[in-house]
């Protein structure tokens, strides 16, 4: 894959894939398994939805720019809002990273890595968080006992389970393992480097300070 594919700035590397009812840009090694998790899925009387699959360079930009004004709320490892203005730039850019990615470097930008919930869980009227207690006491968790005990048939697993000081537990999110393995052993930090440099990323100059530290906690630091 080229630098500009690895950090979402093209989707050339990506197929569209029909989805339930959506399209969504999936990586052409990845199509067949994810479809069929969502038959098994479909079996075990689940309706498994993708709540967020691809998403490029600009967009990753705009959640973090939001969150860096003060525009989206920052929470902290409890999903508490923090008080962003008690905060320095580099304590800002830290908590940010615990739930949201550094543009260049998600692993939403290779077309290997999904949000999933199920649908039919979902009670009428209630929006999805995408918070843990939707899925470890909440509506998604039948869901999510069911996605531990099977993902792993698909090639699939779970890349942020909360252990390692890195991104917080994250149990809608998950990997095709050999796809996105393959996509993080090529993102190197020049890579990073050179998209966060030519961008307009809030706090760009923290970042760049502390991109090796961001990349080895944040980007390569996963559950395996």
């Amino acid at each position: 894959m080229t630098p500009e594919q690895l950090t979402g700035k093209v989707s050339t590397h990506l197929v569209e894939t029909l989805f339930g009812q959506k399209a969504f840009l999936v990586h052409p090694k990845v199509v067949t398994d994810l479809l069929a998790l969502k038959e098994a899925a479909t079996q075990a009387g689940f309706n498994l939805n993708i709540a967020s699959g691809f998403r490029d360079f600009d967009r990753q930009m705009s959640i973090w720019n939001r969150k860096m004004s003060g525009d989206a709320p920052v929470l902290d490892k409890e999903s508490q809002p923090l008080d962003i203005s008690l905060l320095s730039d580099q304590e800002k850019v830290m908590a940010i990273l615990r739930w949201s990615a550094l543009p260049g470097g998600s692993r939403h930008h290779w077309g290997t890595d999904f949000d999933l919930f199920d649908r039919n869980s979902l009670p009428e009227g209630v929006t999805l968080q995408l918070e843990p207690w939707e899925y470890l006491s909440g509506h998604q968790l039948n869901f999510y006992t069911w996605l531990k005990d099977h993902l792993s048939d698909f090639g699939f697993f779970f890349p942020y389970q909360g252990n390692n000081d890195g991104v917080a537990f994250e149990p809608w999110h998950i990997s095709h393992k050999k796809a996105a393995d393959h996509c993080l052993t090529e993102l190197t930090l020049d890579n990073l480097r050179y998209e966060i440099e030519s961008s307009d990323l809030l706090g760009k100059e923290v970042v760049l300070a502390e991109l090796e530290t961001i990349y080895n906690r944040f980007i390569t630091n996963i559950s395996c």
